[in-house]
């Protein structure tokens, strides 16, 4: 693998100058999210020009609870000592995000207010330079039109200068989440953020499906706290919880083929199983392009009213059968724990093992642990009546919901 040969001490040595040949004199934003590439971006870039960088957080509503302050925390105290600020934005992306739906459409409305807000804060600051933490996934995602990952611009032909009044500089462009780890060890970040589960540019708006609304956005940060939880000692390669509207589509035909499917491959009676189709959709991926498809939810329940708890590998299988026989459908979700009242919304838990993140397995998670999830999330949200686990390896799913 190409991190086994990736030195870097010898990249951060040829970075570093390299910031400093392209931002000059000027004084540089950087703008953190608190996941491993923007931080160490920051850090990077702070250990190449010191007090002319200028550190910002936007607390744009979508990060986790409390976790604007705790970065800006962590930044600026030592080892690091990268003075941080946090800029409070959440109302300004809560409006601008109203109403919208379509994964694309919240992907790029984000990344419009992003950049404004950026363009602002940089005039505020004097900064001409924007640096940010955009790696080689970001690119071959955007470009080949998989999903807009909101820190790509010059590659899809958008001009920084000309739109914002700032250019970009991207020290980590080059390289793949697992070299930007071992950068981030080398440059003496701590290992919670160095090794910290990928979060989306524009964080939990993309797990969130469909609308975003205030009561399920905070229903999706409680689910997100408990399942991260639980599942880190399990040390997937990424692992986070997605919310969705509990309403799903009247398909009678394609809910009764799914359903025939999946009784014949997991023998049970075809009355023991439940199908929906949710109403809102997901992003997957084909031949290596972007699409949107159905989420489909499956409950299987056995003799005495217990969720049928088959072997992972199994329902990866009955999922990758599914998805073969019904081309519409981009994403199989498995029930845990179901209730009997109907409530607005269902949780879904991601759990995936990933080199590069380009491709990913679904994690073979303990039933155990699956349960307990499942137990406190529908114990704590009191607006979620059913916990689903997301069955479906990428392709043709894509990592994150949208």
């Amino acid at each position: 693998m190409i991190s086994e040969i990736f030195n870097p001490k010898t990249f951060v040595e040829a970075e570093a100058e390299e910031i400093r040949k392209k931002v000059g004199n000027e004084r540089a934003l950087v703008a953190v999210s608190g996941g491993v590439d923007s931080t160490t971006c920051a850090v990077l870039t702070h250990k190449a020009i010191g007090e002319n960088l200028v550190c910002v957080i936007l607390d744009d509503a979508f990060m986790r609870e409390d976790e604007p302050e705790h970065v800006a925390e962590i930044l600026s105290k030592p080892p690091l000592n990268v003075p941080t600020k946090v800029v409070n934005v959440r109302e300004r992306f809560l409006q601008s995000m109203k109403g919208l739906r379509n994964a694309e459409e919240k992907r790029k409305k984000f990344r419009e207010t992003f950049y404004q807000v950026l363009s602002e804060t940089a005039k505020n600051e004097g900064c001409k330079v924007l640096v940010q933490g955009t790696i080689k996934a970001d690119i071959v995602e955007t470009v080949g039109g998989v999903k807009t990952q909101h820190n790509v611009l010059e590659q899809v032909g958008i001009n920084p200068v000309e739109s914002y009044g700032f250019k970009v500089v991207e020290p980590l462009v080059t390289l793949y989440k697992p070299q930007v780890r071992m950068v981030a060890r080398y440059l003496g970040l701590p290992a919670e953020i160095s090794e910290r589960q990928p979060f989306p540019g524009p964080g939990l708006s993309v797990r969130v499906v469909g609308e975003i609304r205030r009561d399920k956005l905070e229903t999706l940060k409680k689910a997100t706290k408990i399942v991260e939880c639980e599942l880190e000692q399990h040390k997937p390669s990424q692992y986070f919880a997605v919310i969705i509207d509990n309403e799903e589509e009247s398909r009678l035909s394609e809910v009764n083929r799914i359903k025939e499917t999946v009784a014949r491959l997991l023998n049970v009676p075809s009355r023991n199983v439940d199908v929906k189709i949710f109403r809102d959709k997901a992003t997957g991926v084909e031949g290596g392009k972007r699409r949107y498809g159905e989420i489909v939810g499956i409950k299987v329940q056995t003799m005495n009213g217990k969720v049928h708890q088959a072997p992972i590998p199994k329902i990866v299988s009955l999922q990758a059968k599914i998805i073969t026989e019904n081309p519409a459908v981009a994403r199989i979700f498995y029930a845990v724990k179901d209730l009997a009242e109907k409530k607005p919304y269902v949780v879904g838990i991601r759990s995936v093992q990933t080199e590069d993140f380009l491709t990913a397995k679904v994690s073979e998670i303990p039933w155990a642990t699956l349960n307990k999830i499942a137990d406190t999330v529908l114990k704590e949200c009191g607006d979620v009546s059913t916990v689903y686990y997301d069955v479906t390896p990428k392709p043709p799913a894509t990592i994150e919901m949208e």
